[in-house]
């Protein structure tokens, strides 16, 4: 007990025993390919989270690094990303503050807020918690989220000054009457940004192409000397290494930020679980996600100690990370001693980094969060995943972040439930072209039904939530002139004690009206269920059987063999007994 807490708490301990001079070689590599690619990203993702850009690369130094020590993988790279970004700012937007000081004691409190919730949940083992955001979810926000960050960057791109905190419609239609106001200057030079960095993704992507079309635009500005043509440059930074910061743990800021904080941690857990979980696919390695929650929330509580915003795992950077052959989590380590040697010896450099570079890169940024191909696909699945997908998008426009990431998931539950609270009624019968009885779908394969009873497969579980939705179709169909009824209960998955009182109820039913109701292939886990309720017992004696076979010779003991002398379907092998009186009356 004692060792499996030390190992979750230090898992760097196990690993660490067990590298090499080459793994550590392969790590300085690995690290000097992360560092290239994180110091544009983190200028970038501080500055859409509306922070000066020294604390990205905070977030890339020290979260990264607590992170990648922490956590279970030993790719996954973490730091400042783009979603949560964007997610930050909104946060923080909504609290008040009158200067810089203030703005950053909030984003510091949210990040310490976040790794408590995360490391909480990790040590209870709630992983399991960010299955309730669903795929289509993350798709949507995301998608918001890009739309929202490409807005917000259009205004420097385009060098004209807007008002500040404009919701998505104000920000348009400013736009719209300042377009005559644009920089040329700041228009090209935005623009060589944004095509360059494509054009070096395209011909090569192991190229750092951020970083070189950042430096596209800087020579460009350079050349047309724009900064006397009002062009706007990003300020240089500090220069110091992270310095410590102390989170307003006061009561009344924690009210303020926990529903914030508490929607960017699930956020921040999901895109660190499955970037960890997607890498593992191709590296082999067995992830822990209760580890990786306590690796997200040590992460995000340090950092918040130490000047950093909210951080979570980073596809690009891990990928790259992977590619680079990086043999243990000591990759982003090094990665981050070389992001704070730049720090220390050339803080200047982003000065000569003009707005509309950063804009043309955060533009790009932007554009790859765009997963189009997922997009059309979750169009196409259902009118429920749609549905999701383009009120998650659409709330994410023009709510607040967080509150769409919960209404995200108030929508795909609720279509669940609603999924679940109407299982689908089959009605089946027995393919004629079998040797062994085989029940199967009977539009799906234009079956023949038996006049005198109904074979319906049940598929979805019989709850508290779907039994008057089924009660109400039985009834339905029981009052078709077929009173009898054998449901094949083989795609029914769970019942409690409201499903099995709705078969009481409906046996009552069907034999008052002259039927029977018999089930079969019931699977073992629903048999248990209903041997626990001793209430039932005469239930299961007389209407449950093992198999279709069983219940079908049960129910046509019980049919009117009159009928079954003049009925022409005879799907049943067991109809061959019955005397076919309409085919002796044609033959004489």
């Amino acid at each position: 007990m004692l060792k499996a807490l030390c190992l979750a708490l230090f898992p760097f301990v196990s690993w660490g025993r067990k590298l090499t001079a080459s793994d550590l070689k392969n790590d300085i590599m690995a690290g000097i390919t992360g560092a290239v690619l994180v110091l544009p990203q983190g200028v970038a993702y501080a500055y859409i989270a509306g922070l000066p850009p020294e604390f990205g690369l905070y977030t890339a130094i020290v979260s990264a690094a607590v992170a990648s020590l922490f956590g279970s993988s030993f790719h996954m790279i973490s730091g400042p990303t783009a979603a949560l970004s964007i997610v930050v700012a909104s946060v923080v937007n909504q609290m008040s503050y009158s200067n810089l000081t203030e703005q950053l004691t909030i984003v510091v409190t949210l990040s310490f807020l976040v790794g408590v919730i995360q490391f909480i949940l990790g040590t209870l083992r709630l992983g399991a918690l960010v299955n309730f955001i669903s795929h289509t979810v993350i798709i949507g926000f995301t998608t918001g989220a890009a739309i929202l960050i490409a807005t917000s960057q259009i205004k420097h791109l385009l060098g004209v000054s807007l008002p500040a905190d404009l919701n998505f419609i104000e920000e348009i239609s400013a736009l719209l009457h300042t377009l005559s106001d644009t920089n040329l200057y700041a228009l090209a030079i935005g623009t060589t940004t944004f095509i360059s960095s494509i054009l070096i993704k395209t011909i090569n992507r192991k190229l750092p192409y951020l970083l070189l079309g950042m430096l596209a635009g800087s020579l460009l500005c350079l050349l047309l000397n724009a900064q006397h043509h009002n062009v706007a440059m990003v300020e240089s930074m500090s220069g110091s290494l992270p310095p410590v910061s102390i989170p307003d743990l006061s009561l009344a800021t924690i009210q303020s930020l926990f529903s914030g904080a508490f929607a960017v941690a699930l956020l921040g857990l999901i895109e660190a679980v499955s970037i960890a979980r997607a890498i593992s696919i191709r590296s082999k390695q067995v992830i822990d996600g209760n580890q990786e929650f306590i690796g997200q929330g040590m992460s995000n509580m340090i950092g918040g100690v130490f000047s950093c915003y909210t951080s979570s795992g980073s596809f690009t950077r891990s990928g790259a990370n992977y590619d680079a052959g990086a043999a243990s989590p000591l990759a982003a380590v090094f990665a981050a001693v070389i992001v704070a040697l730049v720090i220390c010896f050339i803080p200047s450099s982003t000065a000569y980094l003009p707005l509309p570079a950063m804009a043309g890169s955060v533009l790009l940024i932007a554009w790859n969060l765009i997963d189009s191909k997922h997009i059309i696909d979750t169009l196409k699945l259902n009118l429920a995943e749609a549905c999701i997908l383009i009120g998650t998008f659409l709330s994410t426009l023009f709510i607040p972040l967080e509150y769409a990431i919960y209404l995200g998931i108030i929508l795909s539950i609720g279509f669940y439930l609603r999924r679940t609270s109407r299982p689908r009624l089959i009605e089946v019968a027995p393919l004629q072209t079998t040797k062994h009885r085989m029940i199967r779908n009977i539009d799906r394969y234009d079956l023949n039904t038996c006049p005198q009873f109904q074979m319906i497969r049940i598929d979805g579980s019989l709850y508290f939530g779907s039994v008057d939705y089924v009660q109400k179709e039985m009834s339905k169909r029981t009052q078709l002139g077929r009173s009898n009824l054998i449901l094949v209960a083989k795609g029914i998955n769970f019942m409690d004690a409201s499903g099995v009182l709705l078969l009481e109820s409906e046996i009552e039913r069907i034999n008052k009206l002259g039927g029977d109701l018999l089930m079969c292939s019931l699977k073992g886990t629903v048999s248990d269920e209903i041997d626990s309720m001793p209430t039932f017992q005469n239930l299961l004696k007389h209407h449950i059987f093992d198999n279709s076979n069983q219940a079908i010779s049960m129910m046509l003991d019980k049919i009117d063999k009159q009928k079954c002398a003049v009925c022409e379907s005879r799907i049943f092998n067991e109809c061959r007994q019955f005397p076919n009186n309409k085919h002796n009356k044609i033959n004489n």
